[in-house]
């Protein structure tokens, strides 16, 4: 099944998203097993992503072959086992936890890249900045040492119709192109997930997340 699910949704993303970028697919991999996550990776997968650190510090070292990038939220005091260890931290959703990962990054001697989060419907059960505050957080990161902001991610609120969604995807689309002016290291827009990401390829995500439409539905444990 997962090389199934890999093989379709890979052929889906193959023509790019709306403006005829290309697509990156990172399989998120929470409550994942090794042997599951090698074998998306062996179907084709080029990014996975893990939600919580200690899933990431246990499974991770026993695959190979594709990036590692962290997706959940994150706390300072873990951010030590990341920088360095993850090409791309998606959850920068806070001024206190992009100056740790700077912090870390000029301790180890490397630049590490990062997705500032935007928390795009308000909602106050996620986290990230408020697409007002986007630009400027956005500029506060890229000025720190060590630390590379990359782009944004962003999570769509869920149970709204296409008809809500829609404006707000185009909004985080005008903050992304907005911020990427003269900055061709800005290259990612990262949203969708196993629900919504054929919406948001629709209207100017290129990194999608997906887990259940690769890996099924989760066992409940």
């Amino acid at each position: 099944m997962i090389e199934s699910n890999v093989k379709e949704i890979l052929q889906k993303i193959a023509r790019g998203n709306a403006f005829g970028e290309p697509v990156v697919l990172v399989a998120a991999t929470k409550t994942r097993t090794a042997e599951e996550v090698q074998r998306a990776i062996d179907a084709g997968i080029v990014a996975v992503g893990e939600n919580h650190v200690q899933e990431l510090l246990e499974k991770y070292p026993h695959i190979s072959g594709a990036e590692r990038h962290f997706i959940g939220h994150l706390q300072t005091n873990k951010v030590k086992y990341l920088v360095g260890n993850v090409s791309l931290i998606h959850s920068a959703d806070r001024d206190e936890v992009v100056c740790e990962i700077s912090r870390r990054a000029v301790a180890l001697g490397v630049v590490q890249d990062i997705l500032i989060q935007i928390n795009i419907g308000g909602e106050a059960t996620k986290g990230g900045y408020s697409l007002e505050e986007g630009a400027e957080a956005f500029s506060r990161a890229a000025s720190l040492p060590a630390l590379r902001p990359v782009g944004y991610m962003a999570m769509l609120p869920a149970k709204k119709e296409d008809a809500e969604l829609i404006p707000l995807i185009k909004k985080m689309r005008a903050l992304f192109d907005e911020t990427k002016k003269g900055r061709p290291h800005v290259r990612y827009l990262s949203m969708g997930m196993s629900g919504d990401w054929e919406l948001c390829l629709g209207h100017g995500a290129n990194m999608i997340r997906l887990g259940t439409a690769i890996f099924g539905e989760r066992e409940k444990r």
